[in-house]
């Protein structure tokens, strides 16, 4: 087995799921390279929730303070995009911008997301703002508002009623999305949710704020929040390169992992919305701290095989 590895493990990204898994690796006396390309999913908004004792904290100040935690514990960090991996004898060896590498045991990829916005101008603008998508991370924030919800999919209705429980005043443009089917028609109206036919034309703003929903045909619909459904594409390229295939669900790709984030490639573990597409901070965050006591379990594992084997050879010579 090759034995010039640099560190025991490398994490690839430095969000909740990454610097927990530093944190957890660090704590077991683990050496670990935390590799971060400095961009969260999550940076356009103002502020994290369901994250118990951290409410509304900034998500730029919960990674700052996730890196000073990590780094207490002895994690290095390494800032650029990890962009080649492969294997070598006992682990992997991992190259990140400017032709620099690392060379380690195990592998966590925790590189999280990228958001496929539909296209429709004024999305991007205000995404993570006025423009949603999870009631969850920013339903409250929008209670009570004039919310429209644009119809790229089915996936749509649900989100409308998801909506319908944070505002009585909750529009479903169906865009292009398919026809909705008799029984969700049935529960539309049930719900006082309108809806309006008509490809929508674009966002419309005004002093910053999104104001209103323009349709082809001219037509505007005042609003406050405009909730849509990207399709969620995990930042896998690594897992790719050594092998791997990833899953498919209608909502998008991602890296399949077990419930301690080992994948199918041997030595390597995936956690946070890599892994798991609906995965919020919190819980991403849980995943790393499982994910690294995998990993240190499974070097624990590997050390004590190779400590019997050297006990057998030395008393073979005796």
């Amino acid at each position: 087995m090759d034995t010039d590895f640099t560190h025991d493990v490398a994490v690839i990204g430095g969000g909740a799921a990454g610097l927990s898994a530093a944190v957890a690796l660090g704590r077991s006396l683990r050496s670990v390279v935390v590799i971060d390309a400095g961009e969260p999913r999550n940076a356009p908004s103002h502020a994290a929730h369901n994250l118990l004792g951290q409410e509304g904290i900034s998500p730029l100040e919960l990674v700052a303070t996730g890196r000073r935690e990590a780094e207490q514990y002895g994690a290095e960090f390494r800032e650029g995009r990890a962009v080649a991996a492969r294997r070598v004898d006992g682990g992997f060896e991992v190259e990140y911008d400017g032709g620099a590498s690392v060379r380690v045991r195990r592998l966590l990829l925790a590189s999280g997301l990228v958001d496929e916005l539909p296209d429709v101008p004024g999305v991007r603008e205000h995404w993570g703002q006025s423009v949603l998508h999870c009631p969850y991370c920013h339903g409250w924030e929008v209670r009570g508002q004039r919310i429209g919800v644009l119809g790229t999919s089915a996936h749509n209705i649900h989100q409308a009623f998801l909506f319908r429980q944070l505002s009585e005043d909750v529009t479903l443009f169906l865009n292009t999305m398919p026809e909705p089917e008799d029984a969700a028609w049935e529960q539309l109206a049930a719900l006082d949710i309108n809806v309006v036919r008509g490809k929508v034309e674009r966002l419309r703003s005004e002093d910053e704020a999104l104001r209103a929903v323009v349709l082809e045909d001219g037509s505007e619909h005042q609003l406050d929040a405009v909730v849509v459904a990207p399709c969620f594409m995990a930042q896998a390229d690594l897992y790719e390169q050594l092998g791997g295939t990833l899953a498919e669900m209608p909502l998008g790709k991602f890296i399949e992992a077990g419930p301690m984030g080992e994948t199918k490639i041997p030595g390597v573990w995936a956690a946070g919305n890599v892994s798991n597409l609906g995965s919020m901070v919190a819980s991403a965050a849980g995943a790393g701290v499982l994910a690294g006591a995998a990993i240190n379990a499974d070097l624990v594992n590997e050390d004590t095989r190779a400590a019997v084997r050297a006990r057998a050879d030395a008393a073979a010579q005796l």
